[in-house]
C-alpha cells in the first residue's frame, strides 16, 4: 500500500495575484492568457506597478498537492524555495494544507520564486513568473523514499525550462517505475508545449510518463494529435 496518494514535483512560486483591465496588460507589454517567464528586474517592475494584492503560496504542482490533501488525499510535493522570508512562508504554508514538504531550501543564491498574476474581468490570468530559486532543483533533491511510497508521480510541463529539473524527473520516473508506480504530466502551457514538443513526444513515446494531461489550447498546439498519429500515444 502506498503512503502517498500522490506526489508533485514543481516550481515552488508564492503567487502574487492582482486584478487588471485590458489596458494595462497592453502598457505593461504582458501576453494575455499565458505564462510569461521574466527575470528579477522585471519582476519588481511590474511588482511595483500591481495595486491591491494577495500574496499566497502557489505553483501549478503545488496547488495540485493542497488540492488532493483538500479532497483528504494523501500528498506530497518536492519544489525548491531559497531560505529566506518568502520560503519560509511557502513551507508553513503547503505543510498546514497537509502536504508532506521536506525538500532542503537553496541556502546561496537566487530568492525563492514569485509569480506576478494579473487578472482580467473576463476571469483570464497572465503570469509573469520570476523562477529564482526554482531552476536550483535537481537530482539530489529527489528523495527516492518519498517517490517510491507514491501511487503516481506527477510533476508540471513547466518544470522543462531549468536543465538540472530534466534530469530530476527521470530519476523520479526511473524510481516510480522500478516501484511498480505510474508517473503523470501537465503540459503546463501553450509555450511549453510550442519549445519542447519534441522532448515531450520523447517522454511518452520511452514510457517515462504514463498519464498525459492537457487542456483544449494545448491540444490546440497539436503535441498530442501529433503523438497519437506517430503511435506514441
Amino acid at each position: 500500500m502506498s503512503r502517498f496518494d500522490a506526489l508533485t514535483i514543481g516550481n515552488a512560486i508564492v503567487d502574487i495575484i492582482a486584478r487588471c483591465d485590458d489596458d494595462f496588460l497592453a502598457r505593461n507589454g504582458i501576453i494575455k492568457a499565458a505564462m510569461n517567464l521574466i527575470d528579477a528586474e522585471r519582476a519588481e517592475k511590474l511588482y511595483g506597478a500591481m495595486g491591491a494584492r494577495i500574496e499566497t503560496s502557489g505553483g501549478s504542482a503545488g496547488n495540485t498537492a493542497a488540492g488532493v490533501a483538500g479532497f483528504g488525499g494523501r500528498a506530497a510535493y518536492i519544489g525548491k524555495v531559497a531560505d529566506d522570508p518568502l520560503g519560509a512562508v511557502y513551507d508553513a504554508d503547503i505543510r498546514a494544507q497537509g502536504v508532506h514538504f521536506a525538500t532542503s531550501p537553496l541556502k546561496d543564491g537566487a530568492p525563492t520564486a514569485r509569480s506576478m498574476i494579473f487578472v482580467t474581468p473576463d476571469g483570464e490570468r497572465s503570469m509573469n513568473t520570476y523562477l529564482g530559486a526554482c531552476v536550483e532543483l535537481g537530482p539530489d533533491d529527489i528523495d527516492e523514499a518519498t517517490v517510491g511510497a507514491a501511487a503516481i508521480t506527477y510533476f508540471e510541463g513547466y518544470l522543462w525550462d531549468p536543465p538540472l529539473a530534466k534530469d530530476a524527473i527521470r530519476k523520479a520516473a526511473g524510481i516510480a517505475h522500478a516501484h511498480g508506480r505510474k508517473t503523470a504530466i501537465t503540459l503546463s502551457d501553450s509555450f511549453c508545449v510550442n519549445r519542447y514538443r519534441d522532448e515531450f513526444l520523447d517522454l511518452i513515446r520511452t514510457k517515462t510518463v504514463d498519464i498525459v494531461f492537457a487542456n483544449e489550447e494545448d491540444r490546440r498546439h497539436r503535441v498530442c494529435q501529433r503523438g497519437r498519429a506517430q503511435g506514441a500515444l
